[in-house]
């Protein structure tokens, strides 16, 4: 190796000459065929896993934006409280607050720890008064959109390896039958007694 070449070039250059087809009499048909194999499950990742990226980021932030949408009806009320949450830790308590729609309405909240009964704390509801948890802000949805894009390549990749790994066990078993088949050939000239 030379030394104005990086280290994994060799490396890189022997594996790209082992995909292309040669006249080495060592390399069996399901050699060739294997590496025709990962050589198609690899253009396919490489071109399909920036297709599924953006496909999924926009199909997530399309979802993210609408639940988003949903939840700007939202509002923070103020719930009072029935009973003491532990001090230790904070709880779910029973609590009575006013709906948007001016229906009361009482249910369990998420205090603080040590919230005495009778104090007053700001939950979100939605239009008829159930308690919801905080609404999704856009970062949020943009986030969440980001993630799924993430997670539809590493699903991609996932997928690409499992073919590739099933593909070459179906070869190695049908390369073990053939060397098997040639063992049996050849075995008995080497074992015959002169």
């Amino acid at each position: 190796m030379s030394w104005w070449r990086p280290a994994g070039t060799a490396r890189t250059a022997r594996a790209v000459r082992g995909l292309w087809p040669d006249r080495n009499p060592l390399r069996r048909g399901l050699d060739r065929v294997e590496a025709l194999l990962a050589g198609l499950l690899a253009v396919a990742f490489l071109a399909g896993a920036p297709l599924a990226a953006a496909v999924t980021e926009q199909l997530a932030f399309r979802a993210s934006s609408r639940a988003a949408a949903t939840e700007l009806s939202w509002r923070q009320v103020p719930a009072v409280l029935l009973a003491s949450a532990p001090a230790a830790m904070g709880d779910s308590v029973p609590a009575r607050w006013t709906a948007p729609d001016g229906v009361r309405r009482t249910g369990t909240v998420s205090v603080p720890p040590g919230a005495r009964a009778g104090s007053t704390v700001m939950i979100w509801v939605d239009t008829s008064g159930r308690v919801t948890g905080l609404p999704l802000e856009r970062s949020q949805a943009r986030g969440q959109a980001v993630l799924a894009a993430a997670l539809a390549v590493a699903a991609a990749g996932a997928v690409a390896l499992c073919l590739g790994l099933l593909a070459h066990a179906a070869l190695d078993r049908r390369r073990l039958a053939a060397w098997e088949l040639d063992w049996q050939l050849t075995e008995p000239r080497w074992t015959r007694q002169r």
